[in-house]
């Protein structure tokens, strides 16, 4: 059986709520099966409240005013976009201790087309006061971000893919806003975060071949951020480019061009992306990577060329 960031998920959060009766579960019509053990085991700790996310994250806000721990999950684009007044209003303006969990961040959700992608999600709230926003790229990293999430008094939002790949050895170290190699290299640093990180590996790949060494870095902590960090890893190499699957506007890329400028880092940054628009076609995930110039070779002929 393949172990994807939703199980994992799912996993950490049936551990943590057997030994924490305050963490409730609250969900938008997409639990079904996925959250058999939970519910049978915590039914009175489990909320269905249907295709009515505004609700959900209100009721949500209330709950944890009142000292339980809610996990609110649905689908990421659902939450960024529809519930957005509730989560500015009810969750981060009252600094209350909402868990926001995220799936088929990015352009998980290939067949749907961009009402089900999740590719403007970031730049929305990463600009919301009190919010903590992570965006694994393994399982590894979703484990480590519960439990991060579950120790912080305060808001979180985690944005989940279908990863199923792992690039981490056991017992791997993470710090909150510091970004993490994943692969070293000596000539480009490529930032991406989430699971296109599989995209950059194959390209880091090919590259080697060519004679490019490629670092590849993990952004999971979109914020906080730290600027130091992210320029240290710029200007080892000298060339810095950003890698993805989002809109370039406010997403990720903004937030390490912030960062250099913060730290007066005078690097070459190249991004990769969704540039100001839509992300084109349908079918698999690696069709719509490809079609919108996200897959591996589209990435290895860009940072080949600009090498």
């Amino acid at each position: 059986m393949v172990i994807k960031m939703r199980n994992t998920y799912l996993n950490a959060l049936y551990a943590m709520a057997k030994e924490d009766e305050n963490i409730i579960s609250l969900v938008a019509d997409n639990g079904l099966i996925v959250y058999d053990d939970f519910r049978r085991d915590f039914s009175d700790r489990y909320f269905n409240f249907g295709i009515s996310e505004g609700n959900m994250i209100a009721a949500a806000a209330g709950m944890a005013s009142c000292g339980k721990i809610p996990f609110a999950y649905t689908i990421s684009a659902f939450l960024a976009y529809r519930a957005y007044e509730f989560l500015r209003d009810d969750v981060c303006f009252q600094n209350q201790n909402v868990k926001i969990i995220g799936i088929g961040s990015g352009l998980t959700y290939s067949t749907l087309g961009p009402s089900h992608h999740t590719t403007e999600d970031i730049g929305l709230l990463r600009s919301l006061p009190n919010l903590t926003v992570f965006s694994p790229a393994t399982k590894a990293e979703v484990k480590w971000m519960m439990h991060e999430a579950y120790k912080k008094k305060g808001p979180v939002y985690i944005r989940l893919s279908n990863n199923s790949e792992e690039y981490y050895e056991e017992g791997a170290v993470f710090q909150q806003g510091v970004p993490s190699v994943v692969k070293p290299g000596k000539d480009i640093t490529l930032m991406t975060t989430g699971s296109i990180i599989n995209e950059a590996m194959k390209a880091a790949k090919m590259l080697e071949n060519d004679g490019i060494s490629v670092e590849v870095v993990s952004v999971h902590t979109l914020k906080p951020l730290d600027a130091g960090a992210v320029a240290e890893l710029a200007v080892k190499t000298g060339k810095a480019a950003v890698l993805e699957e989002h809109n370039v506007i406010g997403g990720l890329y903004s937030a390490v061009a912030e960062s250099l400028v913060e730290r007066q880092a005078c690097v070459p940054c190249l991004k990769i992306g969704l540039q100001d628009e839509f992300a084109a076609g349908y079918g698999s995930i690696e069709d719509v990577r490809r079609v919108n110039g996200l897959d591996c070779m589209s990435i290895y002929h860009k940072l080949k060329s600009w090498r």
